[in-house]
């Protein structure tokens, strides 16, 4: 009798490692390596699931929703890793975007493999975490098959939530149950089944560009600047001024000067410098404009510009 598992290609043996065990360390990794290249090919066949979850994560969290990841193994501490980064990264609040694994913290340093096959757990946590209609739920799972994250994305459709599931394998139990399911198929793995190799580096690819595109399109990035990070720590604080730098042009002492008045935020510092507005009126700006830091300053200069020329009329 043939397994579900026996079916997927990420279980197969791949042809193009089959004696790896006999190669020098050199064979053995330009062995990986050739392999690793097909992961960003996999990821490209699926850009356009992925801009259309996207664009689903974006109207959610417009709207005051959040993003759930739900992963068990790799797969659920590469979903902690992408939310983890994304407070200092973008300013978010920490419940904005949510990360779990099955069997709980304890999973991130130690596996606790069984806790994958609990479906039960997996819905539970849903309703744990007061998933809304308004949030979306993303299933991460190589095999689209953990009962676990089967069990959460059931119960997020269930109560109305938008829900995406990311697999490496097609046509899988997940990619039933969701709304959109991205699939890159990265091929057998260079060791058979072990999903962390290509396939958890597929997720990570996709991951980046969820988080990234939704917080660009939040208005959180200037041209190519992270100007809603959080000065946390020393270096974030250095890149603070440096992003203030760039934008305005202004020397180290007065983006110190003016960053320390703005209490530390990079958008309001840059409005307060671009403007000569003071704190309160150029976080009022921002606020009118969604936080779009471009918009704000074009709309208050176009503004300026006007009443110059009335002025000179």
């Amino acid at each position: 009798m043939t397994s579900h598992f026996e079916q997927l290609i990420t279980e197969k043996m791949n042809p193009a490692t089959q004696f790896i065990d006999e190669c020098d360390t050199r064979e053995m990794l330009l062995l990986m390596n050739n392999e690793d290249q097909l992961v960003p090919l996999s990821v490209r066949e699926e850009i356009d699931v992925i801009a259309a979850a996207v664009d689903k994560l974006y109207e959610a969290l417009k709207q005051g929703g959040r993003m759930f990841y739900v992963g068990a193994g790799t797969s659920g501490r590469l979903g902690v890793l992408d939310a983890s980064e994304c407070p200092p990264t973008y300013g978010t609040p920490p419940e904005l975007v949510q990360a779990y694994i099955a069997g709980g913290d304890a999973a991130l340093r130690t596996a606790v493999e069984s806790c994958e096959d609990d479906a039960d757990g997996g819905a539970r946590l849903i309703d744990e975490k007061g998933v809304t209609p308004r949030d979306v739920v993303i299933g991460i799972t190589a095999s689209g098959s953990t009962p676990y994250v089967l069990g959460a994305v059931r119960r997020a459709r269930e109560i109305g939530a938008g829900t995406i599931g990311l697999t490496t394998n097609r046509n899988t139990r997940l990619s039933e149950i969701c709304d959109i399911c991205i699939a890159p198929v990265v091929g057998p793995e260079v060791v058979a089944g072990s999903t962390r190799l290509k396939s958890g580096t597929a997720q990570k690819l996709v991951l980046n560009m969820l988080t990234t595109g939704v917080m660009i399109k939040l208005g959180k990035v200037y041209n190519n600047l992270m100007v809603d990070l959080k000065a946390s720590n020393a270096k974030l604080y250095d890149r603070s001024i440096r992003i203030v730098r760039t934008v305005t042009g202004v020397s180290h002492d007065e983006a110190v000067d003016v960053l320390k008045r703005a209490d530390l935020q990079v958008k309001t510092a840059i409005m307060m410098i671009e403007t000569g507005m003071d704190r309160a009126q150029a976080e009022d700006v921002l606020q009118r404009h969604e936080g779009r830091l471009k918009s704000a300053i074009r709309s208050v200069k176009a503004g300026m510009g006007e009443a110059k020329k009335q002025g000179g009329d």
